[in-house]
């Protein structure tokens, strides 16, 4: 069952659709390791049971922390650094189903010019490595500031981000804390803060060379988020309610560090960790 459940995941099939594609793929049937003479695939119904056990024991967030352990002592994961951002996920905003109504803990935002109706997902990721280790889930209208706090750990000494985290340091949940208000934090500043006038400077553009080497660095937090949007193909929620969306991308971010640590040619470490 657990097999069946990652097959949905990594090919962001329904329930009934991964039953069906199971039936299809001769690559599925061998990674569930079913013998038809035997067995027949588990249906739509009973996945979707098992899927409600994971959720109400947290197995999902277990998966994440069992993957986030075995990096850190396979040495990959570097510590003394995190960078946090976080990624809009929409919702439907349609009300025509059963209840009438769209999902009372998803809300609205407005991002450039445009509105978006979901939740958001924040991350921090190892400054050094580039895995994510800790996740965390709000509704849409929800500033990322508001959860900066939550995605440090205890021996970061620099924190990176965009510029949605300026002045992030002066807020009480990191005034009031010892050891973030100790922290050095390298923020990008916004572009329309860097004003150069070409015709009386000469010589080499010192700020904008400071926030290429900041944006270096903090890029590596993109990388969860392209694995997860555009591999895994979870760009749009397809639960109701904020905890159940936490549990699948508890998932998803763990086999996110997965593909990340297969690409860097690291998993001899990962399975003898």
């Amino acid at each position: 069952m657990l097999r069946m459940y990652l097959l949905q995941n990594w090919y962001h099939l329904s329930d009934e659709g991964v039953e069906e594609a199971i039936y299809d793929s001769y690559a599925m049937k061998k990674f569930l390791k079913l013998d038809f003479s035997k067995e027949s695939v588990p249906d739509a119904t009973t996945l979707l049971k098992f899927r409600h056990i994971l959720e109400a024991n947290g197995i999902g967030a277990k998966i994440f922390a069992d993957v986030k352990d075995r990096l850190d002592r396979g040495g990959m994961l570097m510590h003394g650094g995190t960078i946090v951002d976080a990624t809009i996920i929409s919702a439907p905003s349609s009300t025509k189903n059963k209840d009438g109504e769209r999902d009372p803990e998803m809300h609205q935002t407005k991002k450039g010019n445009q509105w978006y109706h979901g939740m958001k997902v924040h991350i921090g990721v190892d400054a050094g490595t580039g895995h994510v280790h800790t996740i965390t889930a709000t509704a849409a209208n929800v500033h990322d500031i508001d959860e900066a706090h939550k995605l440090f750990r205890e021996d970061d000494e620099v924190g990176y981000g965009d510029s949605g985290y300026l002045g992030m340091e002066k807020r009480p949940e990191f005034k009031n804390n010892e050891h973030l208000k100790n922290m050095v934090f390298r923020i990008n500043r916004r572009p329309s803060g860097i004003k150069v006038n070409k015709n009386n400077y000469a010589g080499f553009n010192w700020d904008r060379y400071i926030e290429a080497r900041k944006s270096s660095v903090r890029c590596k937090v993109e990388h969860p988020f392209l694995i997860v949007k555009q591999q895994f193909g979870y760009a749009k929620t397809v639960y109701r309610g904020i905890a159940k969306n936490l549990n699948r991308f508890n998932v998803l971010f763990a086999c996110a560090n997965l593909v990340m640590c297969i690409r860097a040619g690291r998993t001899q470490e990962f399975i003898l960790a």
